[in-house]
């Protein structure tokens, strides 16, 4: 029997997608990027858990959208644990982001601005505050080596229509406190997310790409988390930190990531997994 080839398309900072005639086959390798720069180290099993903890977040959500999702397991045997073969959509050409707290770049908006993405909040609010209720905070999809900017809901109105643009916010919204119910149930907070949408050849909105994942989102452990400071986060926020301390300017090349971050960081994408679905790892 031939070998079966799949053509590569196109390898991102963190995703590699190849064709395999009219589907896709996503592979999530063990890299990791902080502020847009790839770092020289991988995380052992990274991509085996971005992959299966969306899996598993995919399903929790089908009945708010449909997923692109066609199987977990036809897969090149090369990937098998890390890829999934699904649909392939038009991207829609914004990010679609949902915030329940203020951290991150949105707390920096916030403070410039008392606003996030055009959507004015309360006066007086700090770092990892809790939000009155959550908010639909979009940025551009900026390329490569440049940075997403927020843009306003009427931004996206203008950019996709306005019902496409009404079906964003509910879609990512409706995620967002869902998976926010669930996450709180087993002791995680889920300050925010940013999630990846496109249309289906009906038109349809469909979920892509990755959901709810370290990478994505930042988790918090709810029993210590205190606004004011900095959260103990499940996520790349423990890379991007280290890789400041370190006076790295941010540009290309990274620095080396030293061995106990880097079991320290497969140990909080690990901790998540297991948190968050209940399953051992």
């Amino acid at each position: 029997m031939e070998e079966h080839q799949v053509e590569l398309l196109h390898s991102g900072k963190v995703r590699d997608v190849y064709a395999d005639g009219d589907d896709l086959i996503l592979v999530a390798s063990d890299r990791v990027s902080v502020y847009d720069v790839v770092l020289p180290t991988p995380i052992p099993d990274k991509g085996a858990v971005l992959t299966r903890l969306s899996l598993w977040w995919f399903e929790q959500f089908a009945d708010i959208v449909p997923h692109h999702v066609i199987s977990a397991t036809d897969v090149p045997p090369e990937f098998a644990g890390r890829a999934i073969r699904c649909r392939r959509l038009r991207m829609v050409p914004v990010e679609c982001i949902a915030r329940g707290y203020l951290t991150g770049l949105g707390l920096k908006e916030y403070e410039k601005s008392g606003s996030v993405s055009g959507v004015p909040l309360p006066a007086g609010l700090v770092e990892a505050d809790r939000l009155p209720e959550p908010i639909f905070t979009p940025t551009t999809k900026a390329p490569v080596g440049e940075h997403d900017e927020f843009i306003t809901y009427d931004d996206v109105a203008a950019e996709v229509g306005a019902e496409t643009a009404e079906e964003l916010r509910r879609i990512t919204l409706a995620v967002y406190r869902r998976g926010a119910e669930i996450a709180a149930d087993r002791g995680i907070v889920i300050a925010d997310t940013k999630l990846e949408l496109g249309w289906a050849p009906d038109g349809s909105l469909v979920l892509g790409d990755e959901v709810l994942t370290p990478d994505s989102s930042r988790f918090w452990a709810a029993d210590s988390w205190q606004p004011g400071r900095a959260q103990f986060s499940f996520d790349k926020q423990f890379v991007r930190d280290w890789a400041t301390g370190t006076g790295w300017d941010k540009r290309s090349p990274a620095p080396e990531v030293p061995a106990d971050v880097v079991a320290a960081t497969r140990a909080r994408y690990i901790d998540v997994y297991e948190r968050l679905t209940g399953l051992a790892w």
